[in-house]
Parts: structure tokens; C-alpha cells; sequence
């Protein structure tokens, strides 16, 4: 079930909705900051991302669906249809892997980019493409630098790929750029059940047995960074805050599948510099 969770006001103030609880998150984030205070940052950590990527790139598709018991599908699909735009819309997802949201734009009607610095998965999602169109166009690129042109994309995506990031609010910020005015951005990423029980029994799914089975059918380091890397993530108001400053309006979050993941979506607000988060 989806529920509607958080949305900014257009003074960029949180306003709530009688959904999850926000102490939850806050518990959660402060408990895996305090534990993964060692975890790479900057230029280090996107070298360490890039190259784990590329270890990882084979079997990274196969082992999403085994993990999320093939959920990541749906997820996958809920982000494309949030985009609302026109058929034929000019779509940027960052941090692209294996394609599974570029297919997902192809299959709607989108013309779809990939943008990841992992080259592995760049290469292993086009051998997997199958669309309608053919497969979808890529670019080895940090997201927070792409090599796109000034207001030439209509919608920017991302999956499970915010806390990868290493500038994170540079990377929102280049979308903003990359985005035309009225643009849509729409983010999925994990996210914790505000359900005690789920909470429990998430924990320890993705604590204990995604590492488990990343040790088994793939890279043991990786697929414990991975589960780690959530003390990356803004807790949620802060998060949606950090995207209205970088460029973006009318920020909305959802909570999905028992708030397992979470969907962030908004519009690129064209009265306001990005860079300047206090401009009208």
C-alpha cells in the first residue's frame, strides 16, 4: 500500500499528512550514523562506488529481484508513472545501472538516457535491453557533472542511487540544470517501516541476509557496503528540503510497500536559482 506521506510548502516548510512517523527515520539515521562513521567520502568514495560497481555489474539485476523478491519491478514502474509527462519526453536517469528504470521509460513512451560512472553497468544493461525502440542511449557520467546541455531534458530519475552519490546536493543540483522549467524529478530509495515488527523484520532482512546472499552469489564487501551506505541518506524532511534548495518545487513524498521504500517527487521551479536557495 501507498500512502502519501511528507510535501513542502512553497516557503520550502515541511507540512504532514497523518502518515508514518517521522521519530522512526530519525532513530534509524542517527543510530547508522554513529556506526558507519568510517564510511568513504568525496573523491574516495566515488572511486570506491565506481569500482564496486563494476565488480558487482554481471549479476547486480538478477540479484535485485532475488533480494526484493521481485517487488523492485513495481517499485520501478511506480517512479516512471509519477513523471506524468508527454509521450516522447527526453528522460536522464542518474545513477542508471543495468537500465531497469530506462527500460521502464522506453516501455512508456519515453526517450530514455542513462547516465552512470560505472561503466560494467552501463555495458551489461545494453545487453539486456529489450524495447520497443531499440536499446536506450548511455553516458558514462558523474551525475553531478553530466554532459548535457542547459534545460535540454524533460525528467530526471533515480533508483536505490541517492546514497551513492558523492554530492549529493551537487548532483540534485545538476539535475535542476539539466531540467527543463516544469520539469519533473522523481527518486526512489529504501526507507524504514514506521510499523515496529516490519522495522524489526526489515532490519534484519537487510542487515543480515542481503549480505548474506550478496556473499553468495556475488561480492561479499560490496553487498556489505551496501546496506551500510543508508547512514548516507538525509533523514526525510531534510532530504525533501535539500531538493527544494537545489532548484525544485511542490516536493512530495510516498511511502511504499509498508514504507520499505520511499518515493520522492517535484517540479523544477524555474523563478529560482539553485544556487541560491533564498532566491523568490
Amino acid at each position: 500500500m501507498t500512502t502519501f506521506d511528507d510535501h513542502l510548502d512553497p516557503g520550502g516548510r515541511t507540512t504532514r499528512e497523518p502518515s508514518t512517523a517521522a521519530s522512526d527515520h530519525q532513530t534509524r539515521h542517527r543510530e547508522v550514523k554513529t556506526s558507519s562513521s568510517r564510511l568513504p567520502s568525496g573523491e574516495e568514495k566515488r572511486r570506491i562506488v565506481q569500482a564496486m560497481f563494476d565488480r558487482i555489474a554481471a549479476r547486480y539485476q538478477l540479484l535485485n529481484t532475488i533480494m526484493t523478491f521481485g517487488l523492485d519491478r513495481g517499485w520501478r514502474r511506480r517512479v516512471v508513472e509519477a513523471l506524468e509527462l508527454e509521450p516522447g519526453a527526453r528522460v536522464v536517469d542518474i545513477g542508471s545501472g543495468t537500465g531497469d528504470i530506462c527500460n521502464e521509460l522506453e516501455r512508456h513512451g519515453y526517450r530514455a538516457i542513462g547516465a552512470d560512472i560505472s561503466w560494467g553497468m552501463l555495458f551489461h544493461g545494453q545487453q539486456r535491453s529489450r524495447t520497443p525502440s531499440g536499446r536506450y542511449s548511455v553516458l558514462q557520467a558523474d551525475a553531478s557533472a553530466l554532459p548535457l546541455a542547459a534545460s535540454s531534458v524533460d525528467g530526471v530519475t533515480s533508483a536505490f542511487a541517492l546514497r551513492n552519490f558523492s554530492d549529493l546536493q551537487g548532483t540534485l543540483v545538476e539535475a535542476a540544470r539539466v531540467l527543463r522549467p516544469q520539469g519533473r524529478i522523481c527518486l526512489l530509495e529504501v526507507s524504514t517501516p514506521s510499523n515496529a515488527i516490519l522495522r524489526l523484520c526489515h532490519r534484519i532482512y537487510f542487515t543480515k541476509v542481503v549480505p548474506a546472499l550478496g556473499a553468495l552469489l556475488s561480492d561479499r564487501s560490496a553487498y556489505q557496503y551496501l546496506p551500510r551506505s543508508v547512514a548516507y541518506l538525509p533523514e526525510p524532511r531534510e532530504l525533501m528540503k535539500i531538493i527544494f534548495d537545489s532548484g525544485f518545487d511542490l516536493v512530495e513524498r510516498h511511502v511504499i510497500t509498508g514504507g520499505v521504500v520511499q518515493l520522492f517527487a517535484a517540479r523544477r521551479n524555474s523563478a529560482r536559482d539553485p544556487q541560491d536557495p533564498n532566491a523568490a
